[in-house]
């Protein structure tokens, strides 16, 4: 910068040259072609017009130059000031080229966030969550969680690192720059009142100089007229003298007028601006090195976090190489393998022999017409000995107390999956035992303190404590001694599955109790008010309600292990005595049987309707394997025989 004070313009000066020459030429041409006077007087006035020449020709050129040379340092000067500013504002956009970068890095992070969060599982997955994948999917979740808060970490570093710095040192080269241009200008103002102060000693000085020469010349005049007065001779020469004296003053002030504006001129171009021009540079280049090291160091906070990153990346590639397809798939099957022992083959079935059944039924009945006199009677007696049927299952009943109960020994389940939650509840019971147990001891050692020293405290706050713990002790050992016994009935169960096959294809207590029943339903038209109800000592109806858990439903699992006798005979020798077919029905919807004594069903499965709704919604049919069961009424498309 320094160096745009010498650039030259000597195309320009020497035109200028050229233009004074002639000028001083010109008017010694007419100084020697002027006529009248003497000699002397000729040669007198040629060297006053050359002196005038040479005087007007140094002055052009110093004019000239001076104006050049402001012209070209305030040119400069203005451009610098501008490339400066410039500078400035580069570094500010910069400066919010970090802030939005820091913005987008938060927001990015967040948004990771909130996307691993929404996927995390729930409780009430947490059974899904044994599964090799779901667990691998949660690691991976965790690793985009940290991964967000790397990125999170370079917004932050972005942020206090290089922005707050970045500011500072904005503030700090605009104080600067506004102190260096304020000098700069200065200085201009100062060589500029120096040169005016020249100007204006320089024309006081021509203008004593001009009035020193018509003194000068009026006193020759004088001089060469002897008409003259010798007081008006001496008038003209102390008037001569005194504008000589004047001009020689006004000479002497305009030189060191000039001497001091050529020094300062000369310190000007050579010391003072350029020191600001040095310092306007230092600025410049501060501000691009820091601009250099901002950006690097922008890069290196990048680059600390990729390690971390890269090693959440390793992880992630850990996690999906922990996934052990033939793992999950086991444990599916652990999950929910049943324990059901699979069911015979379908058996043929003569519908001949169905016939013949059914004209059995009808001798049955008419054996039977000592309880037609109480038809209806007889049917209300057999309801009450059991219950409402319109709430067995948990879909069509909002009572909780219904489903309450097949809770607590998780009877509602498929046999190995009973014996799992049974398990679970084992170990649960056991762990609070222990938990309160401990607690127990350390309340009596406490106790045992307060009743070493009073001062601690009174043994009897304490007491409440050991009791409630004790009733809560008390409460669980009943729990697990249930728990055992509902494990060592699911056990027994399982140990024995010709057993269970053998009775899920056998006629169930309720199926031989059927018969009065029926006898009930089929006279149903006649005398419904005749005589006294008449007690049943048979064996109850409720039996096969899905409410009694006994029905012949393919969940059905005897209660015991004994010979499956009764009233002297095995229930084998009953199984073909099956139970009339009443018509036949046609399933019009899928059904999921949940509880005990209903069948499952399939739509358009056609099954034989051994007992009809009794106005519980619930209607009882037969497949062709023998299987029967309950199955919602309203599912059912009906058609009854004209004999039934």
């Amino acid at each position: 910068m320094v160096g745009l004070a010498k650039t030259s313009s000597s195309a320009g000066l020497s035109a200028s040259r050229a233009d004074l020459f002639r000028t001083v030429s010109s008017a010694g041409a007419a100084a020697l072609m002027g006529g009248g006077g003497t000699g002397v007087h000729y040669l007198v006035e040629l060297w006053r017009n050359v002196t005038v020449g040479l005087f007007y020709v140094r002055e052009i050129l110093r004019r000239e130059l001076l104006r050049w040379a402001e012209n070209a340092f305030q040119d400069q000067y203005d451009k610098i000031s501008q490339h400066t500013h410039q500078g400035l504002q580069f570094l500010e956009n910069f400066s919010q080229f970090i802030k939005d970068r820091s913005t987008i890095e938060t927001d990015y992070a967040a948004r990771l966030r909130k996307l691993a969060k929404s996927y995390q599982p729930k409780k009430k997955d947490d059974e899904d969550n044994g599964y090799t994948s779901s667990k691998a999917f949660c690691l991976v979740l965790n690793e985009i969680n940290d991964i967000a808060g790397q990125h999170e970490l370079i917004a932050e570093n972005l942020s206090t690192s290089i922005n707050r710095e970045v500011a500072t040192l904005i503030k700090e080269l605009k104080e600067e720059r506004k102190r260096l241009l304020s000098e700069g200008s200065k200085l201009q103002t100062a060589l500029q009142n120096s040169v005016t102060s020249l100007d204006k000693s320089k024309k006081y000085y021509e203008k004593m100089f001009r009035e020193a020469e018509k003194a000068q010349e009026a006193f020759a005049k004088a001089d060469a007229d002897l008409q003259l007065s010798r007081a008006d001779l001496e008038k003209a020469k102390q008037n001569s003298l005194a504008k000589n004296k004047a001009c020689e003053d006004s000479k002497t002030d305009y030189a060191n007028q000039l001497q001091k504006t050529n020094l300062l001129q000369q310190k000007h171009y050579s010391e003072l601006m350029p020191k600001v021009f040095e310092q306007l540079q230092s600025l410049d280049e501060r501000r691009t090195a820091s601009l250099q090291n901002y950006i690097k160091k922008a890069a290196e906070i990048h680059r600390e976090v990729i390690p971390i990153i890269l090693k959440c990346l390793d992880e992630i590639v850990v996690a999906a190489d922990s996934i052990d397809p033939k793992k999950d798939a086991e444990t599916v099957v652990e999950k929910y393998k049943s324990g059901f022992v699979p069911a015979d083959d379908f058996p043929f079935e003569d519908l001949s022999v169905t016939r013949n059944c059914d004209s059995s039924s009808t001798t049955g009945s008419t054996v039977n017409s000592s309880f037609r006199g109480a038809g209806d009677t007889v049917r209300g007696t057999i309801s009450t000995g059991k219950k409402k049927r319109s709430g067995l299952f948990g879909i069509f009943s909002s009572n909780k107390n219904n489903i309450d109960e097949f809770k607590d020994d998780y009877s509602n389940l498929p046999p190995n999956q009973r014996r799992k939650k049974l398990l679970q509840e084992l170990d649960k019971t056991r762990t609070q035992i222990n938990t309160l147990t401990q607690a127990r001891e350390g309340l009596f050692k406490l106790k045992g303190s307060y009743e070493q020293n009073a001062a601690l405290g009174d043994p009897q706050t304490i007491q409440g404590e050991i009791n409630d713990i004790g009733a809560k002790l008390e409460k669980l050992q009943t729990d697990l001694e249930k728990y055992q016994n509902y494990l060592t009935e699911v056990d027994s169960q399982m140990a024995t599955p010709d057993t269970q096959k053998r009775y899920r294809n056998s006629f169930s207590e309720g199926s031989l109790s059927r018969s009065a029943s029926e006898s009930s339903v089929s006279n149903n038209h006649q005398n419904n008010n005749k005589g006294p109800p008449t007690p049943i000592t048979a064996h109850n109806n409720t039996a096969c309600r899905p409410e009694s858990g006994l029905g012949t439903s393919h969940t059905s699992i005897p209660d015991d292990d004994g010979d499956f006798e009764e009233n002297g005979y095995e229930v084998d020798s009953f199984e073909a005595e099956l139970l009339p077919a009443l018509g036949r029905a046609v399933a019009i919807y899928a059904f999921d049987a949940q509880s005990e004594g209903s069948i499952p069903m399939e739509e358009g499965e056609e099954f034989l309707v051994v007992e009809v709704d009794q106005g519980d919604g619930w209607t009882r049919v037969r497949r062709e394997n023998l299987e029967e069961g309950f199955v919602p009424t309203s599912y059912l498309e009906c058609t009854m025989f004209n004999s039934c």
